[in-house]
This record gives C-alpha cells, structure tokens and sequence, in this order.
C-alpha cells in the first residue's frame, strides 16, 4: 500500500491516526461501518472525517453508539 499524504483543502484539522490498523462505528440497530488502515481523523460537530490508507474519504454522521478500534503492535491505544 502507498503511503497515504492529506491533502486537505479545508479549514479542517485532521489527527494522524495511522496507528490503527481498523475502526468500526457501531449504530443502533447493529449496524456497523469498518475502516480499514485509517490514516486521518478529523471530529466536527456533524461526525467523522476518515481518510484511509487506500485513499478513500469517509464521512461518518454522528449517531453511532459505540467507536471501536484495534491499533498496530507497539503503538499507542489513544491518540485523541
């Protein structure tokens, strides 16, 4: 996989959270959304901002119940 650079073209700060090696939102209901190798975390009023380490931008509206995460061997637990 590439290395991932943010190219953030907003008045947004972003979290190098690459870290993690996943995330999965959980929301009532039980449903899920997982992210894979995330790389950028942005947390506004409105949920998520993710870039992954594939490239791909995910916005997750806020509204889950529960945020979980596995993080690479050695590296922090938090970061934010």
């Amino acid at each position: 996989m590439a290395e991932i650079k943010l190219r953030n073209g907003t008045d947004h700060e972003f979290t190098d959270i690459s870290s993690e090696t996943f995330r999965v939102y959980h929301f009532p209901g039980g449903e899920t959304v997982q992210i894979f190798s995330p790389q950028y975390l942005n947390v506004g009023r409105s949920g998520h901002r993710v870039l992954d380490g594939f490239g791909y931008s995910h916005f997750i509206p806020k509204g889950w119940t529960r945020l979980t995460w596995k993080v690479k061997e050695d590296q922090p637990h938090f970061v934010r």
